[in-house]
């Protein structure tokens, strides 16, 4: 089911990540189509429904309709013009995200094939914990991991130890309702 080596690692540690901090049969909102990630999810006990495709900057009913209780969005927020609104509209008490971390020295990604694998921003943690604060989110806990992939490059070695990917557990901040 994994995609590629590279993946595995990430769904792993994604996974561990959620069932450390959401309990078995929570009801999750994963934001961006059904995927191997979600399927994952749903085989270790949780109770999974995708957004539909919608492109969530302009449509965010199916976040604001939602009564699910936790949110997910894995690697998501990096493609979207505006995660502020996104982030602003969700009624979930509780939020994971998890992003790419940028590297200092690159530029953002962009997909030369598909046309929906860009990113528009390319975090740092704390700017994604910045975020979070100004929608109203106040992080519970957090993880780093690095991931190198497969190939040759000074952009692979970095990745053997700078982190790859950031993961948060964030809730709702009751002073903000």
């Amino acid at each position: 089911m994994y995609e590629t080596p590279h993946h595995a690692k990430r769904y792993r540690k994604t996974l561990s990540f959620l069932r450390l901090h959401i309990p078995k049969g929570s009801s999750i909102l994963d934001l961006g189509v059904n995927n191997p990630l979600s399927e994952l999810m749903q085989q270790q006990g949780y109770n999974v429904k995708n957004t539909a495709g919608e492109n969530l900057d302009e449509d965010q009913s199916a976040l604001i309709k939602s009564k699910a209780e936790v949110v997910t969005a894995f690697e998501i927020l990096e493609h979207l013009l505006s995660p502020y609104q996104v982030l602003k509209s969700i009624k979930s008490e509780k939020l994971v995200i998890s992003v790419p971390l940028r590297l200092w020295f690159s530029s953002s990604y962009r997909s030369k094939k598909d046309l929906w694998d860009r990113h528009f921003h390319e975090f740092e943690d704390w700017q994604l914990d910045w975020l979070l604060e100004k929608t109203g989110w106040k992080i519970v806990v957090r993880e780093k991991w690095t991931n190198p992939n497969l190939g040759f490059g000074v952009r692979t070695i970095l990745r053997y130890f700078t982190p790859r990917y950031y993961i948060v557990l964030a809730e709702k901040n009751k002073l903000e309702n």
